[in-house]
């Protein structure tokens, strides 16, 4: 069939339309429905599981409702108009926005004789309550997290953010799966050139489904894509994106998954947590610091140690102790690279294993393969503790990405010590620098505030300022509005 630019006059040649496009009296969730309205026929489409029972019950009682109280035939598109008493409502002319509509979860409405469609929104997406996120738990603030439902989490946001200037702008990406992404804003406080460089990237997506959501998103969004260090920051918590909003950051929420992705993002912004603003600010800048430690802990911890237990010459008198008294069969380069992918490999498990298994795995972990490990001779002792201590730092690392790509840096210090001996460990920190230094994103260093080194910003991540100190936004959102209170 030819296919139809805009809505017909004929019910009938739209009727074909949707049945030779969207299958319908094939496909059983495309529910279709006709009534004949004062002898004019009227047609209903909607998508079964996107749409509220109770409001399609509603609407088709007052549509029928039309035969016992109406006798104006002619008049039968407006009075059906009046009659939909629905709090949103469109006329749309176009069969391609009918369809888009008709597939997010609207409801069509066809009146034969008129070449306009009625779209209402009667959407309930399938989903779960907010909850709060694994991921992100705190000891005292709200319980309330993302959910899979774009609405929601906008609506979330909105309920902490009550400004006039917040603008939700949503773009539609995808051929064949029309994923709804939300860019958030403050007018007059996010920078304008941030929010057009985003528009832009994400107008140029060209791809049939973005079905993986916002990871999908970061990857056409970043430019860096070999690089481990994330660029985006995730959160699935409202008042973490609220606060960002407010300091001048763009939020992109999209439809179907339960986190928004922060812009643009330095490695420092990627090592708080909400915790650290929820207790008071000498103890939220002590959980901070301690943070940081297990951080380069995760970082540092084991190729610090296979440096001095190799070049044990490099260790006073009084720490003489550190390093095994015998390495044992396998070198300890060995033991530490497969003790450490040990650990990867119960973490992956863990992710796999259903709940009620969960406390077997860890003794399993334990016992059977840490123990007895060290009894057959495979690791020393101080191999299990070391790797232990390092991942307990991964996983203090608040940004989960950010603690995957800092292994690599563990790595790199580690193969830098094999390959140069004493001096591969300055040989790779300076690498490591020189390499985080020259990444950027949106034209931010990624290293900011400490390179380029700004003071007030560096001082504000060490230490968790009271609110009423912080009176300007982070000079990096380069927005126009810097004041945040006077």
């Amino acid at each position: 069939m030819k296919r139809l630019n805009r809505v017909h006059k004929d019910i009938i040649v739209n009727e074909q339309f949707f049945k030779d496009t969207l299958g319908v009296g094939m496909s059983y969730d495309v529910d279709y429905r006709q009534l004949i309205l004062l002898d004019r026929k009227i047609q209903l489409y909607y998508i079964n599981g996107l749409v509220d029972d109770m409001s399609i019950t509603h609407l088709l009682r007052g549509l029928v409702a039309i035969n016992d109280e109406e006798v104006a035939e002619a008049e039968l598109a407006n009075i059906i108009q009046n009659r939909l008493v629905n709090q949103q409502l469109e006329l749309v002319q176009k069969m391609d926005d009918v369809l888009d509509q008709l597939l997010n979860g609207l409801v069509i409405i066809l009146i034969d004789g008129v070449n306009e469609a009625y779209v209402v929104d009667a959407r309930q997406y399938p989903g779960r309550q907010p909850e709060e996120p694994d991921t992100e738990r705190v000891i005292r603030g709200s319980r309330d997290g993302f959910t899979e439902n774009i609405v929601e989490n906008t609506a979330l946001v909105r309920r902490r953010v009550k400004d006039v200037g917040l603008r939700n702008e949503i773009i539609r990406i995808g051929s064949r799966s029309k994923t709804d992404i939300a860019i958030s804003y403050i007018d007059g406080v996010t920078n304008p050139q941030w929010i057009r460089a985003i528009k832009a990237k994400i107008e140029k997506i060209s791809i049939d489904g973005l079905v993986m959501a916002d990871k999908a998103l970061e990857e056409f969004l970043v430019s860096n894509h070999w690089s481990p260090f994330p660029f985006v920051r995730y959160t699935e918590r409202p008042d973490v994106a609220a606060e960002h909003l407010l300091q001048g950051y763009v939020v992109l929420t999209v439809d179907t998954s339960p986190s928004v992705i922060i812009l643009p993002t330095t490695y420092f912004d990627l090592l708080e947590h909400a915790e650290e603003f929820r207790q008071t600010p000498m103890v939220g800048t002590f959980m901070r610091w301690i943070r940081i430690c297990a951080v380069l802990v995760s970082i540092l911890l084991l190729p610090l140690w296979y440096l001095l237990s190799t070049y044990s010459a490099l260790l006073p008198k009084h720490l003489d102790f550190i390093g095994p008294d015998e390495i044992g069969n396998v070198p300890l380069i060995i033991q530490i690279v497969i003790a450490d992918l040990g650990v990867e490999f119960m973490r992956m498990a863990a992710v796999h294993t259903p709940t009620p298994l969960a406390t077997a795995l860890g003794l399993i972990a334990a016992v059977l393969i840490g123990e007895i490990a060290v009894d057959v001779g495979l690791f020393v002792p101080e191999v299990i503790l070391y790797v232990a201590i390092s991942a307990i730092g991964t996983y203090v690392t608040p940004s989960y990405e950010l603690s995957v790509a800092n292994k690599f840096l563990k790595y790199l210090l580690l193969f830098s010590i094999v390959l140069f001996g004493q001096s591969g460990f300055i040989i790779g920190i300076t690498v490591m620098f020189v390499y985080l230094t020259r990444l950027s994103n949106f034209g931010t260093p990624y290293l900011w505030p400490f390179i380029p080194f700004q003071m007030t910003a560096f001082c504000r991540f060490i230490f968790r300022l009271p609110v009423p100190y912080v009176h300007t936004r982070p000079s990096i959102v380069r927005t126009d509005n810097q004041v945040k209170q006077k």
